[in-house]
């Protein structure tokens, strides 16, 4: 191989201003014409360049070639391979690689025959370090397929199957048609694994799935591998259209070794997509195709219990009922330990021991006393430990159990022979057993009725819930079990009574308390036409409202189940905890050994005094509890304490996240104002009545905010919709339509105006003055010539100036968003407070305008309400969807927002920072008290002190910590958002 070849290097650059296969070309010509081969996609906007060139050079031919570029540290590939058949094969693969490029990230799914590789090296020095490693492997190609998927029924299902596709694919481009049930997917995925994934994540493909579109790329290569469509679920899964979403109620958890163990039994469990386990609930959050049976199976097979919760309201009942149980058996036991180790511990500070004659077996006595209390009291531990040795499993029961049966056991070898042991050693632990088990369960005792508060929010959500409803049937009114009430139903509710399910007011007038679900303080009237929604109460009026959402389906319950979710779910910051917890438990027991090894080797005398004394220190005072709870808990009271104020957080993620935003973006329309936009004045070029006619016609079937607009003031005039035809909707834009003699019409913004070529000079001034004063302006054109202009005004927020201000006094950048005309923008802009707008965007300029402050180290936030918001919302590091937005716009957000305020957003930021902190704060303490406590029971101060840490001190450290910990986490529950006293008063 030449020295040229050898000195050629890999770049990876991320291109812009590409658009087409044209820029593509011109591109590539620049690069090769530097000596080096160039591989460029479109879709990601990558290039992959092998070159002698420096990437200076290179980005210096992409940008006179037109374009712009910069450099990335690893680009992502695909590969199909063959003879990968488990994860062993995978790390082989890796390790191979990383020779290469230490920095390299590879992953790999054996059965799908998928492996996906982050790295600078090129496509062909990939597939060599394959090769080299011993297996064959293929680029996988892009291609772009199409599927049928029956389940479809929303832009929110699209979004959730787009995260499953992107999870393994992140260049993955997922568009669907949920009226057409048609998915059209752009990946490196092959076929089996592409289908499978749509499986998992609960959207199987119909059996008459369409044949694969192949609009880019060969896909040969994904072909040998790929099954067909309609070929049945991966063994041992259900039938396709099975998956569900359980949730078990955990027995036998102790610490957070155990979580560690229940999750990876059910990550292995054939079917299951997601598990989520939760120390502080004793919960596991389930969703795939695995049975309920091969659930509690893998449970009980790890040495645990499990069994389905399947109502939630009887779940938390049993919660709490088997919590007080385990609080009455936790005081039991305490009772039985403490009184007979104070009893001893007593006796010891008046009596030394004498291990001769009668009295050495009266202790004999005590000794298998201190037995039988251990079988009882201690019970639990010991069990405990037993399963966990049998799973080849450590927890804290292990450590517990070793520590007084150690103490036990050397304390009956003194008394039964003493003469085996040196005179300096003999010395009885009895007392400290008992105290030992006695101190650990009060705190356990302490920590469970603490735990019980961290749901309070959840059951206040639970009690919203109404049992019956009063039905009108048949002529007559009748009190029914709320499971009975259909939709359609015809229901009463009388002054003072909640409402029990979702409806549309048919008669009454009254004012609703709906403070409970979105936070408002004011109770809000309602008329008919109204909507009303289940748990919220009536005021003075009686009201007959219809059915229009029942059972599971009402905003209640949707609620009830996203808190619930939320709560079992884990932020980003609980993996450092999980990785300390997999070895907590082992790696104390070896610190005890090595303890051990060094007082009875180097130690003072008497020293095996000394090393059982600091060995069962050690054993005793390590808490994996406390690192099991620090997270869970503060999540779980995070949450509830966010669904108080009307904010609906939808993962731990989002929790975390949004402590650390640095901008907030803000869409204007329904966002910073009310979203109820009224025409305040009009110009007309042509007779009045048929431009009424024509633009009532245009925008009856819309139910944008402006086309609302646009019609009530045509129908205020009594105006008559004219006779259209070819109508289309420009996203963005507007519309356009023919008319009655087949004139061309189009309404919209001054950018379809400008794209069409139509002469804005006769309404300059006029339009000039409408958005100087912060109107919106609508144009109206008919065969190219303006025919009229129309301002709407959408008012600020009442409270949009206060809640702008207090976010940015949080430290936030705050940045406008609006498709409106630059003046608008700046009018609005400036009323509310904001230095930062962008104005005549289309939707997927806010996207690109979102990517673009992320590139530059911002963490984003957006806040929006409706479909045009979607994907930016979707491309935030979090979404906030305002309360009345779509469900688009809802399904697309990590946190939802009750009310129609920006203070919900500060609200859900504060919360946020208050529960990262109290997260913090746990994990420091847990991971503090560990860090001091075992090198003081290990006997680190002995030197300076000539003293060792008692046992039973240890005990009571130990149990402290745990305790601490809740009580730290329920300080949340103290934690008030800062509210304006303008909204309060409102």
């Amino acid at each position: 191989m030449s020295d040229t070849v050898t000195r050629r290097r890999p770049h990876a650059l991320a291109l812009q201003g590409l658009t087409c296969n044209g820029c593509v070309n011109k591109t590539r010509r620049a690069l090769t014409a530097l000596d080096g081969e160039a591989d460029i996609d479109l879709d990601t906007r990558l290039a992959r360049v092998t070159t002698t060139e420096d990437t200076e050079a290179l980005i210096a031919a992409i940008r006179e070639a037109g374009f712009d570029a910069a450099p990335v540290d690893r680009a992502p590939h695909a590969f199909l391979t063959d003879g990968v058949s488990c994860q062993g094969c995978v790390g082989k693969i890796r390790r191979t690689i990383q020779e290469q490029d230490a920095a390299a990230v590879v992953e790999g799914e054996p059965r799908a025959g998928w492996l996906t590789v982050d790295s600078a090296l090129d496509t062909a020095t990939l597939t060599e370090a394959i090769e080299t490693a011993g297996y064959h492997a293929e680029p996988a190609r892009f291609t772009t397929r199409t599927r049928r998927v029956p389940g479809m029924s929303c832009q929110g299902c699209v979004k959730r199957m787009r995260e499953a596709l992107q999870a393994r694919d992140p260049l993955a481009r997922v568009e669907g048609e949920p009226e057409e049930k048609r998915l059209t997917v752009a990946s490196y995925l092959p076929d089996a694994l592409l289908d499978a994934t749509l499986v998992e994540a609960g959207y199987p493909p119909g059996s008459d799935a369409p044949e694969d579109d192949n609009v880019t790329g060969d896909t040969s290569a994904a072909s040998d591998t790929a099954s067909p469509t309609n070929e049945p679920a991966p063994t041992g899964a259900p039938a396709r259209g099975e998956r569900q979403s359980l949730e078990l109620a955990l027995s036998g958890i102790t610490c957070a070794s155990c979580v560690r163990t229940i999750q990876q039994a059910l990550d292995a469990t054939e079917g299951v997509a997601r598990a989520e386990v939760n120390f502080a609930s004793r919960t596991a959050s389930v969703s795939g195709t695995a049975s309920p049976q091969a659930l509690i199976k893998a449970v009980e097979d790890a040495g645990y219990g499990a069994e389905v919760i399947e109502d939630l309201e009887r779940g938390e009942a049993k919660r709490e009922a088997n919590e007080a149980r385990e609080y009455r058996r936790r005081l039991r036991d305490t009772v039985v330990a403490l009184v007979p180790g104070l009893a001893l511990m007593g006796l010891m500070f008046v009596h030394e021991p004498v291990l001769g004659g009668g009295e050495r077996w009266l202790w004999v006595l005590v000794g298998l006393a201190t037995l039988g209390v251990l079988a009882t009291a201690g019970r639990v531990f010991f069990v405990g430990a037993v399963k966990a040795f049998r799973h080849h499993q450590a927890n804290m029961d292990m450590l517990v159990a070793v520590g007084t049966g150690v103490a036990w056991l050397y304390s009956m070898v003194v008394a039964l022979a003493p003469g085996i042991v040196p005179e300096a050693a003999r010395a009885l632990y009895f007392e400290a057993s008992l105290m030992i088990v006695g101190l650990i369960n009060v705190g356990q005792a302490l920590e469970v009725r603490a735990r019980g508060r961290t749901s309070q929010a959840l059951k206040h959500l639970l009690d919203l819930k109404v049992q019956t409803a009063r039905v009108l049937r048949d002529g007559e009114e009748r009190d029914v079990a709320i499971d009975e009430v259909r939709e359609g139903d015809r229901l009463r509710v009388r002054p003072g009574e909640r409402l029990p399910v979702d409806g549309e007011v048919l008669e009454g007038e009254s004012f609703i308390d709906e403070s409970m679900l979105t936070g408002e303080p004011m109770p809000v009237a309602k008329r008919q036409g109204d909507e009303v929604a289940a748990g919220t109460v009536n005021g003075k009026g009686s009201l007959v409202y219809r059915a229009t959402r029942v059972g599971q389906q009402t905003r209640l319950s949707r609620i009830i189940e996203q808190v619930r979710n939320a709560q079992n779910s884990r932020p980003p910051i609980s993996r450092l905890a999980d990785r300390v917890a997999a070895v907590f438990v082992p790696t104390v027991m070896i610190l005890a050994v090595i303890t051990a090894l060094v007082w009875f080797n180097v130690g003072p005398e008497p020293r095996i005094i000394h090393m059982l004394v600091a060995a069962t220190t050690v054993l005793i005072i390590a808490c994996p509890c406390a690192l099991g709870l620090a997270t869970p808990i503060s999540t779980m009271i995070g949450v509830g304490k966010a669904a108080e104020y009307g904010v609906l957080i939808r993962s731990g993620e989002a929790l975390q996240t949004a402590s650390r935003l640095t901008t907030l973006v803000v869409d204007k329309t329904g966002t910073l104002t009310e979203g109820k936009p009224s025409v305040t004045d009009w110009q007309a070029f042509d007779d009045e009545a048929r431009i009424l006619g024509l633009t009532l016609a245009l925008e009856r079937g819309s139910e944008h905010p402006l086309a609302t607009a646009l019609v009530a003031h045509a129908e205020a005039a009594s105006a008559t919709p004219a006779a259209i035809r070819d109508f289309t909707s420009l996203t963005g834009r507007g519309v356009q339509a023919r008319g009655p003699d087949g004139e061309r019409l189009l309404l919209g913004n001054a950018a379809l105006m400008q794209e069409t070529g139509v002469d804005l000079a006769p309404g300059r001034a006029w339009i000039e003055d409408a958005e100087s004063r912060a109107r919106t302006v609508i144009h109206l054109a008919v065969d190219g010539r303006l025919a009229a202009l129309f301002a709407v005004a959408d008012p600020l927020r009442e409270d949009a100036v206060a809640a702008v201000a207090r976010l940015r006094q949080a430290g936030l950048r705050v940045v406008m968003l609006t498709g409106d005309a630059a003046s608008t923008a700046a009018a609005i802009a400036a009323e509310a407070g904001i230095d930062d707008y962008r104005a005549g965007l289309l939707p997927e300029d806010k996207h690109d305008a979102i990517a673009e402050l992320q590139a530059r180290g911002e963490i984003v936030g957006m806040v929006g309400d409706g479909i045009n918001d979607a994907p930016a919302l979707a491309r935030a590091d979090v979404g906030f969807a305002i309360g009345a937005g779509t469900d688009v716009a809802i399904e697309s957000a990590g946190i939802a927002l009750m009310r129609n305020s920006l203070h919900g957003v500060a609200d859900a930021i504060a919360i946020s920072s208050a529960a990262l902190r109290n997260i913090k704060q746990n994990l420091w303490g847990a991971f503090g008290y560990n860090v001091l406590g075992i090198p003081i029971a290990a006997g680190v101060l002995y030197p300076a002190t000539g003293m060792l840490l008692s046992p039973v001190i240890a005990a009571v450290a130990m149990s402290l910590s745990s305790v601490t910990v809740v009580s730290n986490a329920n300080r949340l529950r103290l934690f008030t958002p800062r509210e304006t006293t303008r909204e309060a008063s409102a």
